[in-house]
């Protein structure tokens, strides 16, 4: 797949702000600072589509980008940011249940972490999370230009065993920094859509 159009559709942070239902949507969610921003930049071929922020947990709220004008990427809040206050961050996670829980259009989440590092608790919990809902399966580890070629097999199987993947469950490294790994991401979310 090769996206040619994306723009920003709508900023929400009630349902009643989302766009009508209908379009397959495909979510990302991860940890603050994982990178996010920098890779749905990558992946529409767009310096600014998405914010790039040095301080963390900058998205605030839930941002839908119509792509192609077949499907909408959405770009869910960053968790797991300490410097946020508490009220803030259970706004946030009231803010996610919500759409993951009732969004019809959703086909999958795709969950971002750090290959540099275990899954953090946060992770962990995430993914559980979108397991119980049946929208796991697909795992970004992004910055894998921080690692050497030599740790990568290894990083692969700590997010593997961490997070209690299953043999079926796919791990894509990505570098938005080096551009790679994201037209392997941009195959599974063409599959995810036609499926």
């Amino acid at each position: 797949m090769k996206i040619n159009r994306s723009e920003l559709e709508t900023v929400a942070v009630k349902p009643n702000q989302y766009p009508p239902e209908g379009t397959p949507e495909i979510a990302f969610a991860g940890r603050s600072n994982v990178g996010k921003s920098s890779l749905l930049n990558l992946l529409t071929g767009r310096k600014k589509l998405a914010r790039v922020s040095g301080s963390p947990g900058k998205t605030r709220t839930i941002n839908f980008y119509r792509i192609n004008d077949e499907f909408r990427i959405v770009d869910l809040p960053g968790y797991g940011y300490a410097k946020v206050s508490k009220s803030v961050s259970e706004g946030w996670g009231e803010m996610m249940e919500r759409y993951l829980e009732q969004r019809e259009s959703l086909r999958k989440v795709i969950q971002l972490v750090d290959i540099r590092h275990a899954p953090s608790k946060q992770d962990v919990e995430m993914y559980q999370y979108l397991r119980h809902f049946g929208l796991d399966g697909i795992v970004v580890a992004t910055k894998a230009d921080k690692i050497s070629r030599n740790q990568l097999p290894k990083q692969m199987k700590l997010i593997r065993q961490t997070l209690k993947l299953s043999a079926e469950d796919i791990v894509i490294p990505v570098s938005a920094l080096k551009k790679t790994g994201y037209e392997e991401l941009l195959d599974t979310m063409e599959e995810i859509l036609e499926a």
